[in-house]
């Protein structure tokens, strides 16, 4: 049986295919578990397509040695620059919903350090928004890691 559905067009001149007037629904670095609910309610948006979504998590090894321990620390700027991070992911792609979170404090094996979502009229913009969001955030946001390794050794890693 053939199908009935008829393709439309593409419609470019559609609201929907545009950035929001204000996208950033969420950013956000905090001491307290990070949750996957919250960051992936905050990006939900009709118009969006495609939600791309990165989760960050402790690994158990870091160059070669076994990881121990591990806690995060934040420059008191690491928000504001969240938030210019963000907004130039927002300038550069037709972002509906943008968010980021990231964890301060020890954390053990397994759980979320930092969460970043993008919903977009598409699927590729919503990749491609998502990964210059996490990837600026780790190279720009000023947070730092420090790691204890199973041998007692340790170190400091800056984000940026």
């Amino acid at each position: 049986m053939a199908s009935t559905h008829t393709a439309h067009p593409e419609r470019p001149d559609h609201p929907g295919e545009r950035a929001a007037e204000d996208p950033i629904a969420l950013l956000a670095v905090r001491d307290t578990p990070l949750s996957l609910d919250e960051v992936f309610k905050a990006v939900g948006e009709d118009a969006a397509g495609g939600t791309a979504l990165f989760v960050g998590t402790v690994r158990n090894h870091d160059g070669g040695a076994d990881v121990a321990q591990l806690g995060y620390s934040a420059h008191p700027t690491a928000e504001a620059e969240l938030r210019r991070v963000a907004e130039r992911v927002v300038a550069a792609h037709p972002v509906r919903a943008l968010a980021a979170v990231h964890r301060t404090g020890d954390l053990k094996v397994g759980e979320i350090a930092v969460i970043a979502a993008v919903s977009c009229p598409h699927r590729a913009e919503a990749f491609e928004a998502c990964r210059m969001l996490i990837d600026d955030l780790k190279h720009e946001v000023p947070l730092w890691k420090h790691q204890t390794f199973g041998d007692g050794t340790e170190e400091w890693v800056g984000a940026c």
